[in-house]
């Protein structure tokens, strides 16, 4: 194999690479978000500078289920997005993550420094409650539920569209053969061509527990905010850096 047969290639092992060549198109991805507040000085510990906390202390916990991802397949993840400022601009510091299957954990940490950590999420339909569960090593560590579709957002369309569209900030470290960093960004991105398919709010709550390897239970819930439940089809491109530890 020569060199540009090498450099061709999407991803590792050369036989049979982890993922194929992006960017990546979801159909049907479906969300339950449960925001909430939580302690301002927590948000501050949990989020790397040159990011600052918002005036108001708040978490949104997810739960997304893709049934069909292209290159990726069919999967769950779960986790924490803090929204924050970077300079002027409102974003979302996607915190934690945890999904079952190894592609998108693979290529998510890889391109983008997505924090995925493999676990056993579920989203499904309960009689009448959308439930959320996270097990980390056969514990459950979050369970999420929401009013099963309550109330059609009004413009969800427009609305659930903005929201999706808003930047996602991810710190990506990736080490050298040393030992040392090699990598240590802040990576950003936007999830493209996307059309919402139906949108909901109602009523939500959420249970987090304290585990020492999947500890979402670090951002506590101390007040619930209102739960989202929507369903949409997006793109998810390639990121650009927007700041550089290793620099200074």
């Amino acid at each position: 194999m020569n060199r540009k047969d090498i450099l061709d290639l999407p991803s590792m092992p050369l036989a049979g690479p982890s993922y194929p060549a992006g960017p990546y198109r979801f159909i049907d991805r479906e969300y339950m978000i449960i925001s909430y507040e939580t302690d301002p000085e927590l948000i501050r510990h949990h989020l790397p500078e040159p990011l600052v906390p918002l005036d108001s202390p708040i978490v949104h916990y997810e739960w997304i289920k893709m049934p069909d991802s292209s290159g990726f397949g069919t999967y769950t993840e779960s986790g924490i997005v803090i929204p924050c400022k970077f300079g002027e601009e409102e974003v979302s510091f996607v915190s934690q993550m945890y999904l079952d299957l190894e592609p998108p954990i693979s290529a998510g940490r890889e391109i983008w420094g997505f924090p995925k950590k493999y676990a056993h999420p579920k989203l499904e339909v309960v009689k009448d409650t959308l439930t959320g569960t996270l097990e980390y090593a056969g514990q459950q560590v979050a369970m999420g539920t929401m009013g099963y579709k309550h109330e059609s957002l009004a413009g969800n369309g427009v609305r659930t569209t903005a929201m999706l569209t808003k930047t996602q900030v991810n710190l990506k470290i990736i080490p050298g053969v040393d030992g040392e960093p090699e990598i240590c960004q802040l990576v950003a991105l936007k999830l493209t061509d996307i059309t919402v398919k139906g949108s909901w709010i109602g009523p939500g709550r959420l249970h987090l527990i304290p585990h020492v390897n999947a500890p979402v239970a670090d951002l506590p819930v101390r007040k619930v905010i209102g739960a989202h439940h929507f369903i949409a089809d997006l793109t998810l491109p390639f990121g650009r850096k927007i700041h550089d530890y290793m620099k200074g």
